[in-house]
């Protein structure tokens, strides 16, 4: 599961128990990543909320574009994959695959994909990102405050993606994901060594 030792659902107490219900009643089991990071409650708390003011101004569909592109663009399979569930709620699973395979060709809004291109890019070398990146976004439609939540979007998956492998998380297949979609979220997913 990871290096981290954590309580089983039925042992659960106090913080852990409280994190745990949650994805008890929404998902009918606690993923390896929620087990992990409700030994700190207060963090995971403030990394939800975070997301959630993120999501509110730049709506859901296109925050799980971003986190998608984000969480595809370092490797994190736990992440591709739990969001790859969420997202079954704003795209049908067809679509979704088309995205999850190659996002230019799977019937995107423009925006959507300079925000996903992104993503990628703040993902890979955000050091490397120009005026000209995000001014993009402002030039298909968006206000500064969306533009800085795309961003926040895509950094928020870095540090959530990223702490999940430097624990060990291991990824959660959520059991009601076909086989054809978790196959295409996985698929060309950047490897430990960098291929």
């Amino acid at each position: 599961m990871s290096i981290i030792r954590t309580p089983e659902p039925a042992q659960a107490t106090g913080a852990w128990a409280e994190r745990y219900a949650g994805d008890l009643d929404a998902l009918g089991y606690v993923p390896s990543h929620t087990r992990v990071m409700a030994t700190n409650p207060r963090a995971h708390q403030a990394f939800e909320d975070l997301t959630g003011a993120v999501a509110q101004s730049i709506g859901l569909r296109l925050y799980e574009l971003v986190t998608l592109a984000a969480a595809g663009a370092i490797g994190s399979e736990a992440c591709r994959l739990a969001h790859g569930r969420k997202s079954r709620g704003v795209f049908d699973d067809a679509q979704l695959e088309r995205i999850a395979l190659d996002y230019h060709a799977a019937g995107l809004t423009e925006l959507e994909v300079a925000a996903m291109e992104l993503a990628e890019k703040i993902s890979g070398d955000s050091a490397a990102i120009t005026e000209q990146d995000t001014l993009r976004l402002r030039e298909l439609g968006l206000d500064d405050r969306q533009i800085v939540d795309v961003v926040l979007a895509a950094a928020a998956r870095n540090y959530f993606s990223r702490a999940l492998h430097a624990l060990a998380v291991v990824p959660d297949v959520p059991p009601d994901l076909p086989d054809s979609l978790r196959e295409a979220l996985l698929t060309g997913l950047p490897t430990s060594d960098g291929r």
